[in-house]
């Protein structure tokens, strides 16, 4: 079993779930369908292309000026 990263956005009325160690993307109505899909997704793509051991990601915030568009 192998814990990997989910990032979860809203985007135009449907939740959007993004994998960054795999790149691996889905969507849904609710954030637990948008992980569901992104966990099926994921496991499907590394059926296909296994992952070779590496660091897991560096997930850190940062500050920009006010009225700066992001």
């Amino acid at each position: 079993m192998r814990t990997l990263t989910a990032l979860i956005y809203k985007e135009e009325g449907i939740y959007v779930a993004e994998c960054p160690e795999v790149g691996t993307a889905s969507q849904g109505d609710t954030v637990e369908e948008a992980v569901a899909n992104l966990k099926e997704a994921t496991e499907l793509y590394l059926e296909e292309c296994p992952l070779e051991a590496r660091h897991r990601p560096i997930l850190t915030t940062f500050e920009v000026a006010d009225g700066v568009q992001a």
